[in-house]
This record gives structure tokens, C-alpha cells and sequence, in this order.
């Protein structure tokens, strides 16, 4: 049985990826996006490129999965900065690249659901697996903004949408 935070939990994670709150979700902001619009930047160098961020998100929802299941960790990386990178550049690396976010945020979701009202009672070290799911949810939320304005950049984004 579920109690109210472990319901808010995965309210949340669900506006995170799937539906339409005060923001757009991750999937609508990835909706209809090509491989070569994933990889463009604005002048500068202050702004990832859609793709860099897509497999930033997965190396944390990753990161935390692995940690709820039990399983080794990932490799550390030398800097948050190594997670916004992208080594193929084919339409194919791209749909392969969300949906692997995609089954990774679903299998975090199984896990979420599971956790009921234990979501914040940890015996381990570091953070509860609810706030490292809060965590995660702002996360997605910070970022699925800046694919959006990358996307406004780019003229790849509606210029009005209607949502529910």
C-alpha cells in the first residue's frame, strides 16, 4: 500500500517524464527531435546541446538505479562535465539514447513504487531514496528547460502549444 509521500514520489516522476504539469515533460521535449537538431548548440559555449543532456540525465537515473538495486556503481567520471558527452551521431544512436533514459526513468519507477512508505527510511549511508528521487526530479525538471530553450533556439518548438 502506498502512503501520501511515496503517491507525491511518483506523481512527481511521472510529470518528470511522462505528463503535462506546469511544465512540459522530458518525453514532449524530446518529441519529434532528429539526430542532428539533438547536436546543435547555440553560439558559445555555455549551453549543452540536447544529446549531451539526454545522456547526462541517464548517467544519474543510471547512477541512482544501481544503487537501489544493489548493483556495482558506474565508473566515476572526472567531472560532472563528462557526463554531457556524446559519442555517436547516428539517427539511430539517438533513438537507442531514449529510449535507453526512457526504460532506465521506468525501471526507477518500478523501484519507486516498491518503496512505499519505506521511501525514507535508510540504513545506509548518504541520502534516503526519496530525497535522491526529489533530487532527481528537479534534475529532470532544470534540465527538460533547457532542452526546451534550445529547441525555442533552434526554432524546433512550437510556437504555441496547448496542453491539458
Amino acid at each position: 500500500m502506498q502512503n501520501k509521500i511515496s503517491e507525491v514520489l511518483l506523481q512527481n516522476w511521472d510529470y518528470a517524464m511522462d505528463q503535462e504539469d506546469w511544465a512540459p515533460p522530458l518525453k514532449d521535449a524530446l518529441d519529434g527531435v532528429s539526430s542532428e537538431q539533438t547536436l546543435w548548440k547555440p553560439q558559445g559555449e555555455a549551453a549543452n546541446s540536447i544529446w549531451e543532456t539526454v545522456n547526462h540525465l541517464t548517467y544519474y537515473k543510471d547512477r541512482l538505479l544501481r544503487k537501489l538495486k544493489g548493483l556495482p556503481k558506474l565508473p566515476d567520471l572526472e567531472s560532472n562535465d563528462a557526463t554531457f558527452t556524446v559519442t555517436e551521431s547516428s539517427e539511430e544512436a539517438w533513438e537507442q539514447a531514449v529510449s535507453h533514459l526512457k526504460k532506465v526513468h521506468a525501471d526507477l519507477r518500478e523501484i519507486i513504487e516498491a518503496l512505499g512508505e519505506g521511501a525514507y527510511d535508510w540504513g545506509g549511508s548518504g541520502h534516503a531514496p526519496g530525497e535522491e528521487v526529489m533530487s532527481l526530479i528537479l534534475h529532470d525538471a532544470y534540465h527538460t528547460g533547457q532542452i526546451v530553450l534550445v529547441r525555442k533556439l533552434q526554432g524546433s518548438w512550437p510556437s504555441k502549444r496547448s496542453f491539458n
